[in-house]
């Protein structure tokens, strides 16, 4: 960012890894004037219609549409921004991130176009990241079972939480030592859930987030009856939520996420064929370009990472 910095010369960023398939914040990197309206700032963004990451092609100023933005209008104005840089950075796979960067002068079109010349550099590094974390096939001890769940209110201010979701509570936020502190992903997730009520966007309010070792988790948010507060529910991955990811994540084409969705049904090659309609020899063909884009050199190994348990 130092040297996204010294190029463009902004003042504050926001860079927030999303969910590939829907497209919701799950981890971010952020340099803000103040981190204790961090919950205001993320509820406000994702209510903001003005280049929103789920519809800007690449790259994209504020401008004159300023007034349009109630992240603006409530708040960075307040911090003398005069212009924000949105850039997302998407490929065939997937959103795998948006970043603003607040400026205290109009953007340039230099500045855009700098930016728009990084993208796609960025978004593959970005997209191979995410398949690094698929690399340890074990996963870590999991949290006391229990329903793990975080109750938000509209301001998106903690309310109240289950005791299960302490300890994935732990694993999320770093050591702040504050009792109200809430995981960026969370607060993700249910502002996508107000964004979703207030017709600004239709995707689902998830997320999937790794965590460590190769365990993701999938957040959540609905809204509770009758009270009207936000739960965020808090679950590890399922089989098939972490098959979509480690697909995506390392650019595996339509007919070898479908071979691999099979196989991790448990058929072996002669089914996979069979219901496939194709030859047992392309089979074969298909799972040597899967081992090569996973860097994986059998099915066992190739199963063990996607699904993060331990080969036999």
């Amino acid at each position: 960012m130092e040297v996204l910095r010294r190029a463009i010369g902004f003042d504050w960023y926001v860079w927030v890894l999303t969910d590939p398939a829907s497209e919701v914040g799950a981890d971010p990197l952020a340099l803000v004037p103040d981190l204790a309206e961090l919950p205001d700032l993320v509820r406000l963004k994702y209510l903001t219609d003005a280049n929103r990451w789920t519809r800007l092609e690449a790259v994209g100023a504020l401008g004159g549409d300023a007034g349009r933005s109630p992240l603006w209008s409530r708040a960075q104005r307040r911090h003398g921004v005069a212009d924000v840089i949105s850039a997302v950075f998407r490929d065939d796979f997937g959103c795998w991130a948006f970043l603003d960067l607040w400026m205290d002068r109009p953007a340039a079109a230099a500045d855009l176009d700098l930016l728009a010349g990084l993208l796609p550099t960025l978004t593959g590094a970005l997209r191979r990241r995410q398949a690094l974390t698929f690399a340890e096939a074990a996963q870590p001890q999991l949290p006391a079972a229990g329903a793990a769940v975080v109750v938000l209110d509209e301001a998106l201010r903690i309310g109240g939480l289950t005791p299960a979701s302490r300890s994935w509570l732990a694993r999320l936020l770093p050591p702040t030592g504050r009792p109200d502190a809430v995981p960026a992903a969370a607060l993700n997730v249910a502002a996508q859930l107000l964004a979703r009520e207030a017709g600004v966007d239709d995707h689902p309010a998830q997320a999937r987030v790794h965590v460590s070792h190769g365990l993701w988790i999938t957040l959540k948010a609905a809204r509770l009856e009758p009270a009207g507060s936000i739960a965020v529910s808090l679950e590890p991955s399922t089989p098939s939520e972490r098959l979509d990811l480690f697909a995506r994540s390392h650019a595996l084409s339509a007919r070898e996420r479908e071979l691999l969705a099979i196989l991790a049904g448990g058929a072996d090659t002669r089914q996979v064929a069979g219901r496939m309609f194709l030859s047992e020899h392309t089979v074969q063909d298909h799972l040597k370009s899967i081992f090569t884009k996973t860097g994986t050199h059998n099915r066992r190994t190739l199963l063990s990472h996607a699904l993060g348990v331990k080969a036999d």
